[in-house]
């Protein structure tokens, strides 16, 4: 596995936290690898015929 070094606002690390210690996740690494797993499935699930556009999420840049 490799490490990733990123920034995230404080806001969304306390959120994940909070996450990690109600349990839903055992710890922030997975819950943020969850988070990509999540991202990356919605990506390749998304609508295949070109007619459909596809939504792509915009990201705030900080």
């Amino acid at each position: 596995m490799e490490r990733v070094t990123l920034r995230i606002p404080k806001q969304q690390i306390e959120d994940v936290e909070r996450m990690v210690e109600t349990g839903e996740y055992p710890n922030r690494s997975e819950a943020i690898r969850a988070a990509v797993r999540e991202m990356l499935d919605e990506r390749d699930t998304g609508p295949t015929r070109p007619s459909e556009k596809r939504k792509r999420r915009n990201y705030a840049q900080v």
